[in-house]
């Protein structure tokens, strides 16, 4: 039997937008008809964040249950991973007060503080940079309030120092086995994509856990092909990336996941259903 590979789509992110490509959703109605695009492409699971009609970032509990539960009730198999980053400004209590009151099947987990910035790589000017705040006290109190209510964390790791804190703090009980990591590669403040530090990092984690990656922009193809040659899942979406392998503008998260499909099934293997993700990840279905 062909090993499974599960694939998460990231709709729509904190900073990608629809004047960068048009097909990136906003309101609960094109979330939803994008999942379920995504979902029959060969989707396991979709990665959230709610942004408002205007495509400004979104702390509002009313709009990001209205997204997920659109969702789920366009597409019930599809698993629904919220993210717990919300975008700059949002509050610590705000962050986890949504995961809290929505308690959608997983949840991303930012594991260490740093910057997240824009370089104009021709000048060097930094247009963008804003310092993401993830205390270990902070990581230590949302995994205890997402185990409370039945909610898997997926632990992102922008560094193999995130790995590093995973262990600082794994002895509060509150991490539950099978642990799921996700790597993020390309963000400026992050690691951009080697493909040595990527094997170094899958040696890092804990012995049985599941890993994920996805790359910013041109990286997500390279990136998505070693994770699935180490042995572990893979990540794309208009969050992450607007353009196919060839260059042109995506017409929708859709063609990203069958674009992953293709080179999860060139390498004989086979993408994931949504009850099969729920098996190797530990997740109950609701």
């Amino acid at each position: 039997m062909s090993r499974k590979v599960i694939i998460t789509c990231a709709l729509v992110g904190s900073s990608t937008r629809k004047n960068q490509n048009p097909n990136v959703p906003y309101s609960p109605r094109e979330l939803a008809e994008a999942a379920v695009l995504a979902h029959k492409a060969g989707a396991a699971m979709v990665h959230v964040h709610g942004v408002e009609d205007d495509g400004t970032n979104t702390t509002r509990v009313e709009r990001i249950r209205e997204g997920h539960d659109a969702i789920r009730q366009k597409c019930p198999d599809l698993i629904v991973n919220l993210t717990s980053a919300l975008g700059p400004g949002a509050t610590p209590e705000q962050r986890i007060g949504q995961i809290v009151a929505v308690k959608p099947e997983m949840a991303s987990l930012n594991m260490g503080t740093m910057n997240f910035a824009a370089v104009n790589r021709k000048t060097g000017e930094v247009v963008v940079d804003y310092t993401f705040e993830n205390s270990l006290f902070l990581i230590s109190d949302f995994v205890r309030q997402m185990k409370e209510n039945g909610v898997k964390p997926e632990m992102e790791c922008y560094t193999s120092s995130h790995i590093d804190n995973f262990y600082a703090i794994s002895g509060s009980g509150h991490f539950t086995a099978p642990l799921n990591f996700n790597f993020v590669w390309g963000v400026c403040g992050g690691q951009s994509f080697r493909p040595a530090m990527f094997t170094s990092m899958v040696q890092a984690l804990p012995a049985g856990a599941n890993f994920t990656a996805c790359g910013v922009g041109n990286e997500e193809w390279p990136v998505i092909t070693q994770s699935i040659l180490c042995g572990g899942h893979v990540r794309v979406g208009l969050e992450d990336n607007i353009r196919m392998p060839n260059g042109e503008l995506a017409k929708g998260n859709y063609e990203l996941v069958e674009a992953a499909v293709r080179i999860i099934e060139g390498l004989g293997l086979e993408p994931a259903t949504p009850d099969e993700a729920r098996q190797i990840m530990g997740l109950t279905r609701r």
